[in-house]
């Protein structure tokens, strides 16, 4: 029954435009004989790499406080701001991105029509990782990186709207809720529709971790980029 969903599932992916403008698609005669086993390996894979906790094994080689228990307690670039040292912050930043591009590139490598699927699973793997009881981070630099791979316009785009919300706010939160919203409309503009039902399922995820965010942002109550106070309320 898994194997027949499965396959299903990869036969509309494949046969769709989904996946056309991706670089996957001039290889799809290929891709479409890759054995299931190393199909389903590329896809355990995004989700393990996506996994990894950046943040957490940063925290330690830093020597700072555990990001768990401070700020929105998430394992994310945001909150790593909030313990006061900004290399570590970059470096995770950085290393979140790296892990979706790391993703997505061994999925164009391996099994080129998995490409979006692998996206999704690194960003899921970050948010839920196995090693930390499914409690990581809120997966925007994760995102970020994986996108690039598919379409680096398109994740300049988003960049450049974060950048333009956060600079004008101040709230992190609030400019990549405003890059995730755009992000499907972007497609269009620039000509990759093949990437929406992709950039959707990002915002879905991103929104579902973002839920406390618009609650205070609606409240008045959100952090801003820079606030390093070491509050034990969550507050990304």
């Amino acid at each position: 029954m898994i194997h027949a969903t499965y396959e299903l599932t990869k036969q509309f992916y494949i046969s769709s435009n989904f996946c056309k403008n991706s670089p996957s698609n001039n290889n799809k005669e290929e891709t479409m004989g890759t054995p299931l086993f190393i199909e389903v390996i590329t896809l355990i894979a995004a989700y393990l790499l996506g996994s990894i906790p950046s943040g957490l094994l940063i925290s330690w080689a830093f020597k700072l406080p555990d990001p768990r228990e401070i700020g929105s307690e998430t394992i994310g670039a945001t909150n790593m701001l909030r313990l006061g040292d900004k290399r570590a912050a970059i470096l995770t930043l950085l290393l979140d991105a790296l892990k979706g591009s790391l993703a997505v590139i061994i999925a164009l490598i391996v099994a080129p029509p998995l490409a979006q699927f692998a996206c999704l699973l690194a960003v899921i793997g970050h948010i839920w990782p196995v090693w930390l009881g499914l409690k990581g981070g809120k997966g925007i630099a994760t995102a970020f990186g994986a996108i690039l791979i598919l379409s680096w316009p398109l994740a300049i785009v988003c960049l450049v709207t974060w950048i333009a919300v956060a600079a004008t706010t101040r709230y992190s939160s609030l400019a990549s809720l405003t890059a995730v919203i755009l992000s499907p409309l972007y497609t269009t503009v620039l000509n990759e529709d093949t990437l929406v039902m992709t950039c959707l399922g990002l915002a879905c995820l991103i929104f579902w971790t973002h839920r406390s965010n618009i609650k205070r942002l609606i409240t008045g109550k959100e952090s801003q980029i820079g606030d390093t106070t070491l509050s034990q309320t969550p507050q990304d």
